[in-house]
């Protein structure tokens, strides 16, 4: 495991200046590169690829799809720039990957996709998932893989076996979008055990991949790539690779994992009772906990945490809301018109600021992204609530988004603390939502918690995170010692009672 490797330094020249680690954090709307100097702990240089958003290919409602391909050709692209922003790309020592979770990547044998990603908020396999949930039985699910196989991995695999047999046939490995580009970096199919988690393949119970589930959907076994630790020597960048983007021959993967364990770790949380949170494309709070926890309701789900060992269990319990910062950008784009020049998030940021809490009654329920885990995997749509076209301007449109989104998060915590995965302490990197004042307000104020802001990002907690499994970093506290901790906010009890009645009359109206 990481901390027990032993770095040769008679091996790198230059050793006390140069030791470089490259952070990859794939998202849905963007990929932002991160290289952190482990000798300085400093972030040397970040970049985000492509220069405009990602799009989301949707052929039929509820479908969400992008291409594998396209992720590849623009981390070539942010690697291949890092040069002319300075950075001695030969120095990196080990390239840590943060993924948008729960995605199917099917390669053929030759790591090719045999067909376009099906991500992490497309909502086919809802139905495929239930029905292999009731054949294996709840109870044994609740049990060994701490709820339903869902929508997630798995049952999008069994989804294209069911619609697409064609597409099966040529099928070799089933990864997660982290993986594949992993596998795009080394040439070798691989996973994690983290990664099985989230893929709803993992056994908690007995601490293996859960084949039982795969053997349920009538599935070979040979799809599962080879397991390889989160943290750790995963595998070698390859030779070619390495020469088409000017890395070291030698160069290895470090570390992967999803997204929302990611950001976690990005702000260290790594203990029981602590907890993370973001507001990019989906809003999610993350709660570390020993137990293996699970709603009976799978409204939220319990996976491996980065720091999962066999000595030392670790899950995180994960709250996602689809429709957050795609609500925003959804916003943004409409009352933009269409422009080429379209306004900014900070201008939205500062609309909202301009509307008292509550919107003047403006209800908004941010439901349009899929199907929501809150509600039992059930499509959920989106809506306004009391809109009244002589009161309410851009400012209340803006605001009530905000509210709804922290209403929407605060709705899934509550059912968190209900399996005691709960907390008054919350972390948060200054990103996203969470650059928005308003938002800060009500979040804080609604979930009565303390909010601690950093500066970090997902990038840098890869980086970070390869640094650790790279072996310079006894622990994985050891490599985020020096996170700047920038502001801590904290509830109010005026606005905390505002809130309460807001949140309420909100909820009522589901």
């Amino acid at each position: 495991m990481a901390g027990n490797f032993t770095i040769n330094k008679h091996h790198y020249s230059n050793f006390q200046a140069y030791m470089l680690f490259l952070g990859i954090d794939l998202g849905s709307s963007s990929i932002k590169l991160s290289v952190f100097n482990a000798v300085t702990g400093q972030i040397a240089c970040s970049l985000t690829v492509p220069e405009n958003e990602m799009a989301i290919n949707a052929p039929y409602f509820g479908w969400a799809e992008q291409e594998p391909e396209k992720w590849w050709e623009y981390i070539k692209d942010g690697i291949k720039a890092l040069p002319a922003k300075g950075v001695d790309v030969k120095a990196i020592k080990g390239i840590g990957i943060a993924y948008q979770m729960h995605g199917l990547v099917l390669t053929d044998e030759n790591l090719n996709p045999v067909r376009p990603s099906i991500i992490w908020c497309d909502s086919r396999a809802a139905e495929t998932g239930d029905a292999i949930y009731q054949q294996m039985g709840t109870e044994a699910c609740q049990q060994t893989l701490l709820g339903s196989p869902g929508n997630f991995t798995a049952a999008k695999l069994k989804w294209v076996k069911d619609n697409e047999p064609d597409t099966y046939a040529r099928a070799r490995y089933m990864m997660l979008p982290g993986d594949y580009i992993a596998a795009m970096l080394t040439g070798r199919a691989q996973t994690t055990a983290s990664g099985l988690s989230e893929a709803a393949l993992w056994n908690f119970k007995e601490a293996r991949p859960a084949t039982e589930v795969l053997d349920a959907m009538q599935i070979t076994h040979d799809f599962i790539p080879e397991v390889v630790p989160t943290f750790g020597h995963q595998a070698v960048i390859s030779t070619a690779i390495a020469a088409e983007l000017g890395l070291a021959e030698g160069t290895e993967v470090t570390y992967r994992a999803g997204d929302q364990p990611n950001n976690a770790l990005s702000l260290s949380v790594l203990n029981p009772g602590e907890i993370a949170t973001t507001a990019g494309t989906s809003a999610v709070i993350y709660s570390v906990t020993q137990a293996n926890a699970f709603d009976a309701d799978n409204r939220v789900n319990t996976f491996l945490h980065v720091n999962n060992t066999p000595e030392q269990h670790s899950n995180g319990v994960l709250l996602c809301i689809n429709g957050s910062g795609i609500l925003y950008q959804w916003l943004r784009k409409t009352l933009s018109l269409g422009s080429s020049a379209p306004i900014s998030y900070e201008l939205l940021n500062a609309e909202a600021a301009k509307a008292e809490p509550g919107s003047k009654g403006l209800r908004f329920y941010p439901f349009g992204n899929g199907v929501e885990r809150i509600f039992g995997n059930k499509p959920a749509f989106s809506g306004i609530q009391n809109l009244n076209f002589n009161i309410h301007q851009s400012p209340e449109l803006v605001r009530a988004a905000c509210e709804g989104i922290v209403f929407a998060m605060n709705y899934g915590f509550d059912i968190m603390k209900d399996i005691n995965a709960g907390g008054t302490l919350v972390k948060a990197g200054n990103a996203n939502l969470f650059l928005s004042p308003v938002f800060r307000e009500i979040f804080v104020n609604t979930t009565q918690t303390t909010l601690e802001l950093y500066n970090t990002g997902g990038a840098e907690g890869a980086a970070r995170g390869a640094a650790y499994g790279f072996g310079y970093f006894k622990t994985a506290q050891e490599a985020f010692a020096n996170l700047e901790r920038l502001q801590t906010i904290t509830p109010t009890p005026e606005l905390t009672k505002l809130y309460a009645e807001i949140y309420q009359n909100w909820k009522n109206n589901l």
